[in-house]
């Protein structure tokens, strides 16, 4: 896949261009699934605590959101991520172009997801029926480094959980 034919013109809320900033230092293109998402809100809680260690190595994040900025800087503010870029993907379109597609039954309700969404809720993640987007869209990670992808996680299931310190090495 060509990072750059995807990418050409795709900018962040704050209006950077997120193929300039990939020349500058790697990028974290995460797909999100629903801001309603269980899954969702604990994978933001995450990389949270997780974004520390990857901008000490470097790195930048931005998230692709199926919401309107505004109610993403919300969610952002929210799990203290507000000095994070991102990019509102409402009609999924990039999603689609990065090869994330829509979950089927399996993906989206099996027995793994419930013991792990039972899990989460458990741990106290906060859970919300209202979802902001499409519910059947699968989430991914990518690194982008010199315009390129260096590696990807894309979920098998909605509520796979993606290695950060794992793919922040892809770029060393």
């Amino acid at each position: 896949m060509n990072a750059y034919d995807i990418l050409e013109d795709v900018e962040t809320n704050n209006g950077r261009k997120v193929l300039d900033m990939s020349n500058e230092k790697p990028v974290f293109l995460i797909f999100l699934r629903h801001f309603g998402c269980i899954f969702c809100r604990e994978g933001l809680a995450e990389i949270a605590d997780a974004k520390k260690r990857l901008f000490k190595k470097g790195a930048e994040i931005v998230f692709f959101h199926m919401s309107d900025n505004a109610t993403a800087d919300d969610y952002f503010e929210h799990f203290d991520l507000s000095d994070t870029e991102h990019v509102a993907d409402p009609e999924c379109i990039i999603y689609q172009k990065f090869g994330l597609a829509k979950g089927n039954f399996n993906q989206l309700f099996g027995l793994k997801n419930w013991m792990r969404g039972f899990n989460a809720t458990m741990k106290g993640t906060s859970f919300s029926l209202k979802h902001i987007g499409d519910a059947f869209q699968m989430p991914g990670v990518f690194v982008l480094c010199d315009g390129e992808i260096k590696c990807s996680y894309i979920h098998q299931i909605a509520s796979d959980k993606p290695n950060y310190e794992v793919l922040s090495k892809c770029c060393e």
